[in-house]
């Protein structure tokens, strides 16, 4: 168990400021101001603005002499459209900083908004390829406080947004330094209702992060080390959140290992993203469900590259058997007890068209992560044993 407990508060950064601890959100209206503004726009989807933790935001903003705008439409896969409206809600509201809460989706779209809000150029001259990033105008950015309600994408914590493009129908990912939240607040508090599947799924999605990029064969010792550490808490506490969803301790520790797999993910991401992205893109499916459907069959597939690496992964998880067969063994059996289904047919994919989906795989740009080279053939190999 960590030293910290759930009651806990701390702060920390790494290198974004994170206000971890239950009850943190209480403080929002005064990170609010701590960041020069006034205005903010909360900024969440459609699914999660009628629920508690939004309710309980704008609350503590009005009772902090604010007065919050609220843009909730945002798909659960969001879409550049989405952008397009929030920013236009935004400077129609003349906001001045973006309060994002929700999963990956919301925050996600948030971060795209304030990022998107100071630019004169379309979203997709930011795709991550090359140094598109070098286009931006960052002189008047609109900072971010993120608040996740799932522990999963560890969006909070990055870099990033995976928009879809509606008129190509991929996911792109949006890339800049500075889209990077400048306060995150984990409250477990606010997690506390997120039903047992989404919980599971979500939670699978932080595994797929940290187990590829501890896979990836790029070198970076210190996010390797907080992809190992991800998955010992995961291993440890994703169960015991799906089986107890009140249990404070274990969405505390989720929220941590979710927020360890998005730092640990700049070391590469492999198959299993580059498979889910245009799956999801093209049937509009979970992300973190589509992951955890994916997993064991690229692995299986990596298994001979990687196979050092997977043996120091039995052991420092502590499983029962040791090596790739260890490794699969157990996340076979984690997503049995989660219930997960065990292929991409048990989620109701299963009339998908291979060729098409290993074409768009190929060219994602997390197909270069993966430990062993990836060509359209090897991608409908995995498919079709996932299918």
């Amino acid at each position: 168990m960590s030293l910290h407990t759930a009651a806990t508060a701390s702060n920390w950064s790494f290198p974004t400021a994170v206000r971890f601890g239950a009850g943190r959100i209480e403080a929002l209206a005064a990170f609010v101001r701590e960041l020069g503004a006034a205005r903010p726009l909360v900024v969440t989807d459609a699914g999660l603005k009628d629920l508690f933790p939004v309710h309980r935001t704008l609350d503590v903003l009005r009772k902090g002499g604010l007065q919050p705008r609220l843009y909730s439409e945002v798909k659960p896969n969001p879409t550049g459209r989405n952008v397009a409206d929030g920013v236009e809600a935004m400077k129609t509201g003349g906001n001045d900083v973006v309060v994002a809460i929700g999963g990956g989706s919301a925050l996600d779209a948030a971060k795209a908004i304030a990022f998107m809000a100071s630019q004169s150029r379309p979203i997709w001259d930011f795709e991550d390829i090359g140094d598109n990033f070098m286009r931006a105008d960052t002189s008047r950015l609109t900072p971010v406080i993120a608040i996740p309600t799932t522990a999963g994408t560890g969006s909070e914590l990055g870099r990033s947004s995976v928009i879809t493009h509606d008129d190509e129908h991929r996911k792109v990912i949006i890339f800049h330094p500075r889209m990077m939240p400048a306060i995150v607040i984990m409250d477990p508090e606010l997690t506390v209702g997120l039903p047992a599947p989404i919980t599971a799924a979500t939670g699978m999605d932080a595994l797929s992060h940290a187990l590829e990029a501890f896979s990836a064969p790029s070198f970076h010792p210190m996010a390797e080390g907080i992809a190992l550490n991800a998955l010992r808490l995961i291993k440890t506490w994703l169960p015991a959140a799906v089986e107890d969803g009140s249990n404070l301790e274990a969405r505390a520790q989720m929220l941590i290992a979710s927020g360890m797999g998005c730092v640990a993910l700049q070391k590469g991401l492999g198959a299993i993203h580059a498979l889910a992205h245009p799956l999801g893109a093209l049937h509009d499916a979970h992300h973190g469900l589509l992951n955890a459907v994916l997993m064991p069959y690229v692995l299986r597939f990596n298994a001979p590259a990687i196979a050092d690496k997977l043996d120091l992964l039995s052991r420092f998880l502590d499983l029962e058997r040791p090596g790739a067969d260890g490794v699969i063994d157990w996340i076979l059996t984690l997503r049995e007890r989660l219930s997960i289904p065990q292929t991409l047919s048990g989620m109701g994919l299963g009339d998908i068209d291979i060729a098409r989906v290993a074409a768009m795989g190929e060219r994602d740009p997390c197909a270069g992560g993966n430990p062993v080279p990836l060509d359209r053939a090897a991608l409908e190999t995995i498919l079709r044993a996932a299918l």
